[in-house]
């Protein structure tokens, strides 16, 4: 059940707000000037209906505008499993420090992004 635009929201969403503006940002999808704006606006939104509008002409809105669905969750965790795989391969088969700095970097990158998706604020 979606919740109620005039819920209140904190600095979290406000920050994951401007997040994915400089996503869009750096995607090319707003100016300069456009960018300033949402984000100024972002940051005095008191409910999710204030960051409504700056994603509505945007491909995609933040996780406390539009939620994840669990298929949605669990697709994206499928996703990160041949990364897993890969860096223990090289990690068994690569005994040397590059191979192991690589492996590390691959799982430290598939902990965050799982972190993400079912840490605090997931749905």
């Amino acid at each position: 059940m979606a919740e109620p635009p005039d819920i209140r929201i904190g600095t979290a969403e406000r920050e994951e707000a401007v997040t994915l503006l400089g996503e869009h940002f750096s995607a090319g999808r707003l100016t300069v000037d456009e960018f300033d704006e949402r984000v100024g606006l972002a940051n005095l939104a008191r409910t999710r209906g204030d960051l409504v509008p700056l994603f509505a002409d945007l491909p995609t809105a933040p996780a406390s505008v539009a939620r994840r669905t669990g298929r949605d969750t669990a697709t994206d965790l499928v996703t990160l499993v041949p990364f897993a795989l890969a860096a223990l391969l090289l990690l068994v088969v690569l005994r040397n420090p590059i191979g192991v700095l690589i492996a590390v970097a691959i799982l430290v990158f598939v902990v965050r992004r799982g972190y993400r998706l079912l840490g605090p604020g997931s749905g």
